[in-house]
């Protein structure tokens, strides 16, 4: 390491279980965020700062002003052009720390491309606002081994617990019932979020520092399984909690090996995103986006366009298509309204 970068981690470095040799080792791992919203933001600006070799950020969503309050990498502008939030995480956090190889990839992590996007990363984390995403993260993990920190925020309280695939309990021994089935996800359907009920910055900031902390400490080579424990904290009432969960034999996912999510028996291809919207996923459709822009342009519709997206205003309905045939359509909780509207403006 050069007198520049003991330099810039120096006081990283005095950190006795870090050391000379865990920032090296750090300087040369890889992790993948999947989601970066209010935790994966503020923990991708942490292990940036940190120092870590790679970092590949994959995101779905785009930046909206109500996001300013809490996703502390991006800015007014960001939320005026309609940045990919995956787009302005890199620029941000190139100009933080240009030693850093960040990869930005604007989507939705699924069975098809788990092993491209999560392959080659050292450890997983978790930014990620639903759970049918985060028990693919799982299904993927416990299948091929590789350490990932599960996260989450709503409100004033968050939890994280870091899953060794083999050695403790992974999500699905956490979240699923002993019969297990793929019907957890309509049993979690009435949970509170962060659109019914809404959710503080602070919130997101520590359980980030926590899952940032285990990321490091598993990148570093000073993590232990035998130490894994669920964390959960409320930084309104100063309440915390550790608790140690079980591995159950019985569990679908490391007790019985059944990847159903990573197998594609359990995405769907409508999701619900946040409150008032859906999700559309048409992933083997690809649209040119300029074109479709001049077409609805001359029709006489109300255009907003960039080199990622297109929003295109129905009142009361806002449509927000990506070149991959994703779509939102705000303003609507029925799937069906929602595919009319798809059909209507970009053909069945």
């Amino acid at each position: 390491m050069d007198a520049r970068l003991r330099e810039r981690y120096s006081r990283q470095i005095l950190f006795r279980p870090i050391g000379q040799e865990g920032q090296e080792r750090l300087r040369h791992a890889s992790a993948a965020i999947v989601g970066c919203g209010a935790l994966g933001s503020a923990l991708a600006g942490l292990l940036v700062r940190a120092g870590i070799g790679r970092l590949r950020i994959i995101d779905r969503d785009f930046v909206e002003p109500s996001n300013l309050q809490r996703q502390t990498l991006f800015e007014e502008a960001d939320a005026q052009e309609l940045l990919p939030k995956a787009v302005a995480a890199e620029r941000r956090l190139r100009s933080i720390n240009s030693d850093v190889e960040v990869q930005s990839v604007v989507g939705d992590l699924t069975p098809g491309n788990a092993e491209e996007l999560l392959h080659d990363s050292a450890v997983l984390l978790d930014g990620t606002d639903n759970f049918e995403t985060r028990l693919l993260i799982n299904d993927f993990a416990v299948k091929k081994s590789v350490p990932w920190i599960y996260a989450a925020v709503v409100s004033s309280h968050g939890l994280t617990m870091p899953i060794y695939p083999g050695e403790s309990a992974c999500l699905a021994c956490l979240i699923e019932d002993g019969d297990a089935n793929e019907d957890g996800a309509t049993k979690r359907a009435n949970e509170p979020t962060c659109d019914t009920v809404g959710v503080l910055g602070p919130a997101a900031g520590a359980i980030a520092s926590m899952e940032a902390a285990l990321a490091i400490k598993i990148l570093v080579g000073k993590s232990e399984a035998r130490n894994a424990r669920l964390i959960a904290l409320d930084v309104w009432t100063a309440r915390f909690q550790s608790l140690r969960v079980p591995r159950r034999e019985d569990c679908r996912a490391c007790g019985e090996r059944r990847f159903s999510y990573l197998e594609g028996e359990a995405q769907p291809r409508l999701t619900m995103c946040g409150r008032d919207s859906v999700q559309i996923h048409e992933r083997r459709r690809r649209l040119d986006l300029t074109a479709l822009g001049q077409n609805l342009g001359a029709a006489g519709s109300q255009v907003r366009q960039n080199d990622f997206l297109l929003r295109l205003e129905v009142p009361p309905y806002e449509l927000t298509v990506f070149a991959d045939g994703r779509a939102i359509i705000k303003g609507t909780r029925d799937p069906s309204v929602a595919r009319s509207i798809y059909a209507r403006y970009l053909g069945a």
